[in-house]
């Protein structure tokens, strides 16, 4: 299974040329390169990643190396939810969204009057957002859908509190939007009838 994809080593061709007085040693190196896709004309172009890709990316090496600094350290295999887990609470540190504590003076207000001193923490959305990305990495990497630790049901109620703690922390609802029905056209109504002569 492979769990951490490592960069693809070079190939190394040589050939031998003989003329009649000299011998040539030609080298050559190739480099496997990122995925292509085949134009028209037969040439391969390198595709551009898009930024859920690229985002993605960085989001399983920085995972990767979460688990590498673990002690004792992990291997992906043995990583469960718990671990996962661990990872959310550690993110939180670097977190930019102000969570008030149950005894903040300003606990439900989403727009405080004064500074206070309760925790920056992560933001739901950017967890649940987190979240999805690595699953799906997991699963890129060779890891089977149903032993996903980001799927655990553990980190599913974990971030289903957060959402709703922050909600009440904050004041503000993440109730999912609902799609408003399309305003059914009615036809125009029928132009009235002259009156006719009695």
């Amino acid at each position: 299974m492979d769990l951490v994809s490592e960069p693809s080593k070079p190939i190394i061709y040589e050939s031998t040329m003989t003329n009649n007085n000299s011998s040539n040693t030609i080298t050559t190196l190739i480099t496997p390169q990122s995925p292509a896709t085949s134009s028209p004309s037969g040439a391969t172009t390198p595709t551009t990643p898009s930024r859920y890709e690229n985002q993605k990316r960085r989001d399983w090496n920085t995972f990767c190396q979460y688990l590498r600094n673990h002690r004792p350290p992990l291997s992906l295999p043995m990583c469960s939810g718990a671990h996962v887990l661990e990872f959310l609470r550690y993110l939180d540190q670097f977190g930019k969204t102000k969570v008030h504590n149950q005894t903040c003076p300003f606990f439900g207000m989403p727009n405080p009057p004064a500074p206070c001193p309760c925790p920056l923490r992560q933001a739901w959305g950017s967890l649940d957002a987190l979240i999805g990305r690595l699953r799906a990495a997991y699963e890129e990497h060779g890891g089977r859908p149903e032993s996903n630790p980001f799927g655990a049901r553990a980190v599913r109620l974990f971030l289903r509190e957060v959402r709703d703690f922050q909600a009440k922390a904050r004041g503000v609802s993440y109730e999912k939007k609902r799609k408003r029905p399309k305003p059914k056209v009615m036809p125009p109504p029928p132009p009235p009838q002259p009156p006719t002569a009695a």
